[in-house]
Parts: structure tokens; sequence; C-alpha cells
């Protein structure tokens, strides 16, 4: 399908901000957290786990868009139903260390599944970082023919990078914003580029044609709310300088 009017407006700056509690994170209180602070830091959408209940309680938290996450189609419709403004397939990072395999048949299977399950509703899909930067782009062509109307990327949680300080955050990132370049040649769709990002790697995500960035560690994993708000604000700030927030 193709996006409303509201996800465009969402998109088209190319600054778009997605904040991450986590795919696996059902801690109401954590979830609740990030969801102030996303929406306190200025924000542009925020991306929740798959539960209803979650999404009732970021709906009374917030008015941006929320998205749900899971590698679970069945679990979306009762999301959807409960306020959920788009649905989402991975990020996949923290099933990778379960010994699951994401590949692009699973991923094609599961794109075909939310749509069986919800034909009109805007989905986003994680282009898996384990394929080939040349894999990658053939199944985002794919994925948005099955109906994907925005891609991610992600890249490897347990990357070290080599040098410390700003070199260091840079080379954590270098597997997203590659995606993000390589996916971004060949769909017309939006690519959020996520994973290994911070404040000084956004901006090179805006650069290499990224419609959005996807924040989750860089906030989730602070313990005060306010640490989270600041974290989010820094995040917008760099990515659009000129943004008043």
């Amino acid at each position: 399908m193709a996006l409303s009017s509201q996800w465009r407006s969402v998109f088209a700056p190319g600054g778009a901000v997605k904040i991450i509690s986590g795919i696996t994170q059902y801690d109401p209180l954590v979830v609740g957290r990030v969801v102030r602070a996303a929406t306190r830091g200025g924000a542009t959408y925020v991306d929740i786990a798959s539960d209803p209940d979650l999404v009732t309680l970021a709906r009374q938290m917030t008015d941006l868009p929320i998205c749900v996450s899971t590698i679970v189609p069945e679990q979306l419709p009762a999301c959807v139903a409960a306020g959920a403004d788009m649905v989402e397939l991975g990020n996949f990072d923290p099933f990778y260390a379960q010994g699951e395999v994401f590949d692009g048949g699973r991923v094609r299977a599961l794109t075909q599944r939310v749509r069986e399950l919800l034909p009109a509703i805007p989905l986003s899909v994680t282009v898996p970082h384990g394929l080939a930067l040349s894999a990658q782009a053939e199944l985002a062509q794919e994925l948005v023919g099955w109906g994907a109307d925005v891609l991610q990327t992600e890249g490897s949680v347990s990357l070290q990078p080599q040098h410390p300080g700003v070199l260091g955050l840079i080379e954590k990132a270098a597997p997203a914003l590659a995606a993000t370049y390589t996916l971004a040649q060949v769909v017309s769709v939006p690519v959020v580029c996520a994973s290994g990002l911070s404040v000084v790697t956004v901006p090179m995500a805006r650069a290499v044609g990224a419609a959005g960035v996807g924040i989750g560690r860089a906030v989730n994993r602070l313990e005060d709310e306010w640490a989270m708000t600041a974290a989010v604000r820094a995040v917008v700030e760099a990515l659009v300088p000129t943004a008043v927030v």
C-alpha cells in the first residue's frame, strides 16, 4: 500500500527519528520511560514490542505515531486494534544469539504473512545484515514488491570497533550506513538507518540516503528518564541541526 499523508510527512524531510524501546522489552515501566523521553526529546515516532497492552499504555502517554515490532505476524492484528499506526518485522538483532536465522526466504515469508493478515497497515521490514550488500539490495526490491512500505537496516550488535572515540563510533555505524546507501539506491520507499548509530553518525545516515534513523540502545539502556530525554534531543539536533525542539 502507499504510505498515508501522515507517514509521508514523517519521512519526507529525511529527518525522521524513531526511538526504539526494544522488540523483546515488555516491561511497561521501561517502555513508559522510553516513550515519555521520546516525546519530550522531539522524536518523530516510537517503536515498541508487539503487545496490545503496551500499545494502549503508549497511546496514553504520547501523540507520536506508534510502531510495533515482532517476528510473529499473528501478534500484530491485536496491536493494530489497540491503536498501533505501523507494524514492523525486526529488528532481528536480539534473536541471533538465540540461534534464529533470518535469511531472504524467511523474511519474504514473514512479509507475505503480515500482508495476508493486515493488507492496509503501513509495514516496515528489516533487511538482515548477514546478507551480502548485493543480496540485501535484491531482497529489498522483492520486499517492496510484497508490500513493504518502509525498509530498515541493521548491523551486528557484536561488532567491536578497533579504535576508541569518534573513529570507533564511525566503525560501529559503518555496516548500517553501507546498507542504507545500498538500499536507497534501488528502492523508492523510505529507508530507516538503524543499529550502532550515535550523535556522531546520524548526520552520515542522512547523507547516504536515509529517510530517518532508528535509535535503540543509545537511549533505552539508560536508566534515568531525563538522561534518555537528553539523548533523544541530542540525536534530533544532530540529524536536523536547525530543528526547534
